[in-house]
């Protein structure tokens, strides 16, 4: 490939200065604390199917085959450890090898998690062996699991970072954009707990980060295929992955337009599919063979069909009421594991309204980004439209708006950034304007987080009572996974870097540099 094809697209980039590694380095380790705190914070078990989730990594420690959907059982051992959480104090609750000798074998509860292919959980099977599981006080050995799924998704600012910075080239955006991923305490929720989506949130970001490398210039093989191999890697880990398929085939044939030929965009495009395909297409394929469709429903055991009442029918108003406002609360922030808490219906209605105007207001206006934008806003266009149809597939078949789940969505959480990066950037307009909203921007979005994480504080070890008291201290003292002075450190240590980085932001705008040669 010559030297002119792999020219930018759009306006120069600037180079990365010392000072931006710094601030980003500081807002990346500031965001693994927070996870920290969220993975000590929420109780074992109480994030969404974490039950599931941790089940299935000790069916696949102990060597157990993989079964076929809605045939896997949650194990006595595990269900014998809610018992346990919720009877007694923490001193007294048994190893891992010792509920599963008082408690063998499996439950009557169907665990629904073998109808995503098994990567995640072999994962969490090596981190089990890896901390000899079976000797380990049950709350210690699944919050291993967590902390793993932490340091996986610790990367999600950076890449938001990167994506941002390689679109807007600014400096202060991107760090924006970094803070940006704060303001989703669901996000930090997800993120914390042991799940299949944690290390879709990782492997997602990055090919988001590839994408936009793509879209701004960097046409070279080696990034092509490194995000072919990345997509296969996504793919193999759950269905929420496939929508990310046509996306990148999509910007792999429009990236280079201008500089690269019809014909060698669409032989990248045939390129990137197939090595992405010989990666990841073999579990879904196994799917298509041995269940005849590509995701086989966990639940039916648990949510069979059925009929409406006599003389009730489906309608179009009740599915839109419980898709807007479980969407908008679950994306926010709505914790336990089902749910039951929430950081507000009128905080998450004004969040999601703000962010949509913003984004279908100015994000698409025309410009030098307009392609960029568009190729960015088909990740989260296709999460919203397939899982809108799965919800609306459910009403009809079982009379329940099922999967509503807001994060459903955080595969694309970094288009998501970069989306919202441009429309502020068209929205405000440059000047002493932008400087204080940039400024507001970065307050207000980790403020909703820490908000959140207070909401989720209190009502976890606080009665539901705020602000946390003595109460909630000696109750965390009894049965938190580690001492209160733990955490407490944690969350210091989470508050300095956060107001490091807003620091750093209200100070970027003095220090831009020049454009300079573009990035490669």
């Amino acid at each position: 490939m010559t030297a002119h094809e792999t020219t930018t697209i759009v306006p120069a980039l600037r180079h990365t200065a010392r000072w931006e590694h710094v601030a980003i380095a500081v807002v990346t380790a500031t965001f693994g604390l927070w996870l920290v705190a969220w993975a000590l914070i929420v109780p074992v078990f109480e994030a969404p199917d974490e039950t599931a989730h941790i089940d299935a990594a000790v069916h696949v420690a102990l060597g157990d085959p993989w079964a076929a959907p809605g045939e896997l059982h949650v194990t006595n051992a595990v269900q014998a450890a809610k018992v346990e959480q919720a009877t007694k104090p923490s001193d007294e609750w048994s190893t891992v090898g010792e509920l599963l000798q008082n408690a063998p074998g499996p439950s009557s509860t169907v665990n629904q998690m073998t109808q995503h292919p098994p990567t995640a959980y072999l994962a969490g099977a090596v981190v089990l062996r890896a901390v000899d599981f079976g000797e380990l006080r049950w709350d210690h050995a699944f919050v291993a699991l967590r902390l793993a799924d932490v340091l996986a998704v610790t990367a999600l600012p950076l890449l938001a970072w990167a994506s941002v910075r390689r679109v807007t080239r600014s400096p202060r955006a991107a760090l924006v954009g970094a803070l940006a991923v704060f303001a989703t305490p669901e996000l930090a929720s997800i993120g914390s707990s042991f799940s299949n989506d944690a290390p879709v949130l990782l492997v997602a970001g990055i090919v988001v980060w590839l994408a936009t490398r793509l879209l701004t210039g960097d046409t070279r093989w080696r990034t092509t295929i490194a995000l072919a191999v990345v997509l296969g890697a996504l793919v193999w880990i759950k269905g929420t992955g496939l929508p990310a398929v046509p996306f990148v085939a999509v910007v792999v044939l429009f990236a280079g337009s201008g500089v690269l030929s019809l014909r060698h965009r669409i032989v990248r495009t045939v390129v990137v599919m197939a090595v992405s395909g010989g990666i990841g297409a073999w579990w879904w394929l196994h799917n298509v063979v041995a269940y005849g469709r590509i995701q086989p429903n966990g639940y039916t055991a648990m949510r069979p069909p059925k009929d409406f009442p006599p003389g009730e029918s489906p309608t179009l108003a009740h599915f839109l009421d419980v898709s807007w406002g479980t969407l908008s609360r679950t994306f926010w922030g709505s914790f336990g594991g089902r749910a039951q808490v929430s950081i507000g219906d009128l905080l998450t209605a004004v969040l999601t309204l703000v962010a949509l105007v913003v984004l279908v207001g100015w994000a698409f206006r025309r410009g030098p980004d307009l392609r960029v934008a568009l190729c960015l806003a088909v990740f989260p266009a296709l999460l919203i439209g397939i899982q809108n149809r799965t919800s609306a597939h459910s009403y009809l078949t079982t009379t329940e708006v099922a999967a509503t789940q807001g994060r459903y969505y955080f595969p694309a959480i970094v288009c998501l950034i970069v989306l919202s990066a441009l429309a502020w950037r068209r929205l405000v307009p440059a000047g002493r304007a932008r400087s204080w909203a940039v400024v507001a921007l970065a307050v207000v979005l980790p403020a909703v987080g820490v908000y959140g994480f207070a909401v989720a504080s209190a009502w976890f070890w606080n009665a539901a009572v705020f602000p946390v008291t003595g109460r909630g201290l000696l109750r965390y003292s009894e049965i938190g996974p580690v001492p209160p002075a733990v955490l407490v450190v944690v969350v210091v240590l989470v508050a300095a870097g956060l107001v490091a980085s807003v620091v750093q932001v209200a100070r970027a705008d003095r220090r831009a540099l020049p454009a300079t040669a573009p990035l490669p």
